[in-house]
């Protein structure tokens, strides 16, 4: 993977960790001001801030100010890398599995009829 230049984040980095991870889950359906979002955690307005600085870094959340106030939404799109990473994993696991259950029926044979 490239490196990414100087304060930007890939989507990986991004939701490597839970705290983000739950940011984006609560903005899924609404946008929320800063305040909002700080209610959900047990610590500092600016330790949120920083978590959201870092997924605006990964294009995952947009900000825009309304009065005094900043409000996140989730840009969905930069997952799109993150669904296409799984779903190579995903094909991994299903023939993994199917191998599995092949091996397991070819041992049962015809004794176990």
């Amino acid at each position: 993977m490239a490196a990414l230049p100087s304060g930007k984040h890939d989507v990986f980095q991004a939701i490597a960790d839970p705290t983000r991870r739950e940011v984006l889950r609560l903005l899924v359906d609404r946008e929320m001001p800063v305040t909002a979002i700080t209610g959900h955690f047990a610590m500092t307005r600016t330790a949120v801030s920083k978590h959201l600085r870092i997924l605006s870094e990964a294009g995952l959340v947009k900000e825009r100010k309304v009065g005094r106030e900043t409000r996140y939404r989730l840009e969905p799109q930069p997952l799109q890398e993150l669904r296409g990473w799984l779903q190579y994993y995903e094909r991994f696991w299903e023939n993994k599995m199917s191998a599995l259950q092949r091996l397991v029926e070819a041992e049962d044979g015809p004794e176990g009829e």
